[in-house]
């Protein structure tokens, strides 16, 4: 086994390197989708909570359910707050992994004509 070999090996071993790199990339990515459908859920409780509210409104009197309805408000404030958190979190997380797996394509051209579809 000469040297030619060996540098067979180490290039072939680079290339998986990024290959691996790129699919811990992509898991990681899918990882943040769902945390952005979660954020999404979170954000969308209020809203139906709410909606209901409106739709009784007819049912109760305003002044009467005040103690009911503070407490309601202040967990639906929180729980858009913290939907609006992780969806924002989720969006950069995605962006950054977009970017580096940008990057590693710049830089491999056999990884860029694996992952380029157009």
């Amino acid at each position: 086994m000469g040297p030619a070999f060996e540098e067979v090996v180490v290039a072939n071993s680079n290339h998986s390197l990024v290959i691996n790199e790129i699919m811990l990339l992509l898991s990681e990515k899918r990882t943040s989708l769902s945390t952005l459908r979660t954020g999404i859920g979170l954000v969308t409780i209020p809203l139906s909570i709410l909606s209901f509210l409106v739709a009784t409104s007819r049912s109760y009197d305003l002044e009467n359910v005040l103690y009911l309805l503070a407490p309601l408000w202040a967990a639906c404030i929180v729980l858009f707050g913290l939907g609006m958190h992780i969806i924002m979190r989720a969006m950069l997380r995605i962006r950054l992994f977009d970017a580096r797996i940008e990057d590693l394509k710049a830089k491999d051209a056999s990884v860029r004509a694996l992952i380029d579809v157009d």
